[in-house]
């Protein structure tokens, strides 16, 4: 079986490399590594979820689910001082990477773990939830995300989705409309859409 950037424990050769890109107004500079998700650049989806995010009212934490090295959760920390950011991802690299680069970049509000899904997080209660789902591991697996996400949010809580039409949008949508009291297209954009889903 081929490897993937979901993989619990990368077997890739690591080659790290560290470059600099602005989210939200702030320069980061992170380190990446081969084995963790687009190493080269923020992809586009993450940088228009990025964009599109907007805090809901409701107190709680956030969550960054699939995480991948942090540029979803640490532009959103940057942003939210006043918030408390959980990033988790299944891939140790992609979390080793994450925590340094949290350090690196002067953020103090993240709190860094190993999960799958939302598996580890235990009763924590979030506001929102963030997710550039793993398209490759199956609808299966990323609608499991999407009835987890439900569970660990607060009423008023919102989940926030990107995902190209092609790769499953439209499904994303409708089976989001089953579980949560209004759902959203936020933005649409070269492929992509941002959906929002109010608990």
């Amino acid at each position: 079986m081929s490897e993937h950037y979901y993989s619990n424990k990368p077997q890739t050769e690591s080659k790290p490399r560290q470059w600099k890109f602005t989210l939200l107004g702030h320069v980061f500079t992170f380190e990446t590594d081969a084995g963790v998700f687009s190493k080269s650049e923020v992809d586009f989806g993450s940088r228009v979820l990025i964009e599109a995010f907007e805090m809901p009212v409701v107190a709680g934490d956030v969550l960054d689910v699939g995480c991948g090295y942090g540029p979803i959760g640490l532009s959103i920390a940057k942003s939210h001082p006043e918030r408390t950011i959980r990033m988790m991802d299944i891939n140790t690299r992609a979390l080793a990477l994450a925590t340094k680069n949290a350090q690196m970049n002067g953020v103090q509000n993240v709190h860094v773990l190993e999960s799958d899904g939302l598996a580890s997080i235990g009763d924590v209660k979030a506001a929102a939830i963030l997710t550039n789902p793993p398209i490759r591991a199956g609808k299966d697996t990323i609608f499991r995300f999407y009835e987890q996400s439900y569970e660990k949010l607060v009423d008023q809580g919102e989940l926030w989705v990107v995902i190209q039409k092609k790769q499953g949008a439209p499904s994303t949508v409708k089976h989001l409309e089953e579980m949560f009291s209004e759902v959203d297209i936020v933005e649409k954009k070269k492929g992509y859409w941002i959906i929002r889903a109010i608990k």
